[in-house]
């Protein structure tokens, strides 16, 4: 080969082409497999950064270039099938060291055909060879992130729950037990609140570094998810797994960890489960590991708690299952209705308004009170769809009603969310009207939750029209300076106060004194839970604008306009 430059190939590819080619790392190649000879479209020995071609002019000198595990693997590959007289296409990926063991990596891209004589005895091989280290080191990246979290290096979740499911099925196979942790930095929150989230990133990464270096060989460790760890331990059975509990804690508790930001002094919470003897499953490992890890961490900081079969959390867990099966099936048969209660003018007793009040339709007929379904649906996490079907049921009502003016709950939780009001707003929006015929109320505990989203919130239902009262007020800790910012326009005095308020002092000196600040702030009060004359009459006495309960009329499911 002469000068490392084309032999063969110099007068079908012009000069120019090849160095086109060049400039994007390829080059063009023909191997002659009787004579071994290597001829190539450019200058080969500038692309692979040698400083003489001699090792470029055979295949066999080029084969020694190839990384292991063999450099015959290479030919076996590129000349493998069988020619049929168009020759046989070729697509090879392989490493190559142009300048010895020691010298840098060269991937390389090997695309071409290999063509055979008549008696289908390969004889030429002819392609494009392309350097590819960026896709290479892409395509390698993407292939660890495929595994691991970038974060910490670790297992990602998808990945450890495939082991996981190794772990359970070869202790099923054996007869042996594993180990299942889930852990969790205590207070993370805290930690990205002080220092910020990129700290707490490495406080996660810092932990897991410990964590793994008590580890033996045969384990496992990912990110579970957020600020949490999971552990695979093999062989270690529900005895042996609070003793490897205690080693991963201390490797924690005893000393802080060092970072960029600061000494943070951190502990974590830990919750196991033995499989496959309590968790036949990945579903059942995790429900149960999380389980055991809620348990740890409300018994305080720096706990372990084992999983436990207990009869009357699985009983507990059936009944939470039917009841929210019951009450998804009773939104989307559409069996939830609306009560009204009137809310009055407590001197002439005219009806200033009345609150919609939740009520479910059973299948047999009978009703259920929104005393029976409320704290269902907030344990089950389902108030936001109740909450979003009442509210659709109110406006309906408004439409329907151009008389009526409506009250209607709304819960923390979805008082929180971006749905309800995106809902409420897009609605309003298109009919501006209903909002002055509206009130919204928020518990007091949800109005002190978050002070700013409260007053967006609030701010929101004034900016359409109309107005927010708070309920059940006195239960809390709200202050008036806090009720003033907030711009609230109507206090519901909460009924346990009203309940025995002829009878009990300290209520009617509280009760009195919050009339009195209400009144000085121009907020309207509403008493809730008035059973009797000798009640509205005190409330009166002390200047309370309304009053609700069984004196002025129980919640009906009759519509009270016409």
């Amino acid at each position: 080969m002469r000068n490392a430059v084309s032999v063969g190939l110099s007068t079908q590819w012009p000069v120019h082409t090849a160095a086109i080619l060049s400039t994007v790392g390829e080059i063009v190649y023909r191997w002659t497999l009787d004579d071994d000879r290597m001829e190539w479209g450019g200058d080969a020995a500038a692309l692979f950064g040698l400083a003489t071609p001699e090792a470029l002019n055979t295949g066999a000198a080029f084969a020694e270039m190839v990384e292991e595990p063999s450099p015959f693997a290479r030919q076996e590959a590129l000349l493998s099938g069988i020619d049929t007289g168009n020759g046989v296409p070729y697509q090879l990926e392989y490493a190559l060291r142009p300048a010895g063991p020691s010298g840098p990596t060269l991937w390389i891209e090997d695309t071409g055909r290999w063509y055979a004589d008549d008696r289908k005895n390969a004889v030429r091989a002819e392609g494009v060879l392309r350097i590819i280290n960026e896709r290479h080191a892409r395509e390698q990246r993407l292939s660890f992130l495929s595994r691991h979290d970038d974060v910490t290096g670790l297992f990602n979740r998808s990945y450890l729950l495939d082991l996981l499911d190794q772990a359970i099925a070869s202790s099923q196979r054996s007869g042996t037990s594993a180990a299942f942790l889930v852990i969790a930095i205590d207070d993370f929150h805290l930690i990205n609140d002080a220092y910020g989230y990129r700290a707490g990133d490495r406080v996660l990464a810092a932990v897991a570094r410990r964590i793994k270096g008590r580890l033996r060989d045969s384990d496992a460790i990912g990110r579970f998810s957020g600020h949490k760890l999971g552990l695979i331990l093999m062989n270690c059975d529900e005895h042996e797994m609070p003793f490897a509990a205690e080693r991963f804690l201390s490797a924690i508790r005893d000393d802080v960890i060092a970072t960029p930001d600061g000494a943070v002094s951190v502990t974590i919470s830990v919750g196991g489960v033995s499989v496959p003897r309590h968790a036949q499953n990945r579903d059942e490992a995790m429900e149960r590991v999380q389980e055991s890890l809620g348990f740890a961490r409300d018994t305080g900081r720096g706990r372990f708690i084992a999983f436990a079969p207990s009869t009357e959390r699985e009983a507990e867990r059936q009944s939470n299952i039917a009841l929210s099966q019951q009450l998804i099936g009773a939104l989307s048969e559409q069996r939830l209705r609306l009560a009204f209660q009137p809310i009055v003018d407590i001197r002439t007793r005219e009806v200033a308004f009345h609150e919609a009040l939740l009520r479910l339709a059973q299948p047999d007929g009978t009703i259920v009170s929104a005393g029976h379904v409320v704290p269902l649906a907030e344990r089950l996490g389902l108030s936001r769809l109740f909450d979003l079907a009442v509210l659709d049921r109110a406006l309906e009502t408004l439409v329907h009603h151009p008389e009526a003016h409506i009250s209607l709950n709304v819960s923390p939780e979805t008082a929180a969310g971006p749905d309800w009001l995106s809902r409420f707003a897009d609605t309003l929006g298109q009919r501006p009207d209903l909002g002055k015929r509206l009130i919204v109320e928020i518990t007091e505990t949800s109005a002190i939750r978050s002070l700013d989203e409260t007053a967006y919130f609030i701010s929101t239902i004034h900016d359409l029209g109309a107005r927010l009262a708070i309920d059940d007020f006195g239960a809390g800790f709200t202050s008036f300076r806090n009720l003033r910012a907030l711009k609230v326009d109507i206090v519901k005095i909460d009924g346990s106060f009203i309940a025995t308020l002829p009878k009990s002092r300290d209520d009617q000196i509280f009760v009195r004194r919050l009339v009195e600040l209400a009144h000085d702030l121009g907020i309207e009060t509403v008493a809730e839970w008035v059973q009797d004359e000798e009640t509205a009459e005190m409330l009166a006495g002390w200047g309370v604008s309304r009053i609700q309960g069984h004196l002025c009329g129980a919640a009906s499911l009759d519509l009270p306009w016409k």
